[in-house]
């Protein structure tokens, strides 16, 4: 298999479009995106690094369409973006995008902090920033981990600005419920733990992913998420790592849990593995 190949169903009518490099297929509510945006083109940018002014400009771009499409409510992110751990222009590359995507969100008036998407952000061999999303009519409900310090508001020892995303959006639809989990790692507070050890770098971000459920399922109005019915995907900085990680999420997701699994770097140096997820509910008769 050369790759795979990521397909969102909708059984209702749908139209699509371009705007600014971004393409885009929406329902009367719901918006899917995707952009990708070459930061040679913004080496001149008096406004920080390239990536920095690539970032900026991709989420302005999202903000504006938003705006068109009177779909106002961002609710999930998926970036990519080449050499997310390496330094250039004197600044970890990661920490370049996190200045550029707070900057957009600044610039369109939306908070930083509090009731911000779900997202993850992990790195490829190279190419360009790519950006995926979803957004839609109805605001999502942030949810934060007990276990964790909110990524906004990590201390500056992490870059000059905090990353913008919640631990996971729960989305309240008429009919459904979301819940999107954001990308989930081996942290505790806001440090790193277990470094170089992958079976309890994956414990402890399944811990994590349970802790946010936990929380997920004190808002829910759909029944109770449960860790073996999201779908997830889980991005490894090692394909050697493959069998390790498997062996650890099979002992506690059983078997026949729905599990991609990707090589990719992760926003941290010393993080080996990330975990994200996505569960959806019907709303019948629910009352809460």
């Amino acid at each position: 298999m050369d790759g795979i190949e990521e397909i969102w169903f909708c059984d209702l009518p749908c139209s699509s479009g371009a705007f600014e490099s971004i393409e885009w297929r929406r329902t009367d509510d719901v918006l899917y995106g995707a952009l990708e945006l070459d930061e040679d083109e913004f080496v001149d940018s008096v406004s920080g690094s390239p990536l920095q002014a690539a970032s900026r400009e991709a989420y302005s771009r999202i903000f504006r369409l938003l705006d068109e499409q009177c779909l106002p409510n961002l609710w999930r992110a998926w970036n990519y973006l080449a050499d997310i751990n390496r330094e250039t222009d004197g600044l970890e590359r990661y920490r370049q995008f996190n200045i550029g995507r707070q900057d957009a969100f600044h610039d369109f008036r939306h908070g930083s902090s509090g009731n911000v998407p779900a997202a993850c952000a992990l790195g490829l061999s190279g190419g360009p920033l790519r950006i995926a999303f979803m957004a839609g009519m109805v605001e999502t409900m942030a949810i934060e981990n007990p276990r964790q310090v909110s990524a906004y508001d990590y201390p500056v020892q992490y870059g000059p600005r905090s990353p913008t995303f919640s631990r996971a959006a729960l989305v309240r639809l008429p009919e459904q419920e979301i819940l999107f989990l954001s990308g989930t790692a081996s942290i505790l507070g806001h440090r790193t733990v277990h470094p170089g050890d992958i079976a309890n770098q994956t414990r402890e971000s399944l811990a994590n992913v349970n802790a946010v459920i936990t929380e997920a399922n004190m808002l829910s109005r759909s029944g109770e998420y449960t860790l073996d019915e999201l779908t997830y995907r889980v991005y490894l900085r090692h394909v050697d790592h493959l069998a390790t990680v498997r062996d650890v999420l099979a002992t506690t997701l059983g078997a026949d849990t729905s599990i991609t699994y990707v090589q990719a770097d992760i926003c941290r140096a010393d993080l080996l593995v990330e975990i994200e997820g996505i569960a959806s509910h019907a709303v019948e008769n629910s009352h809460r």
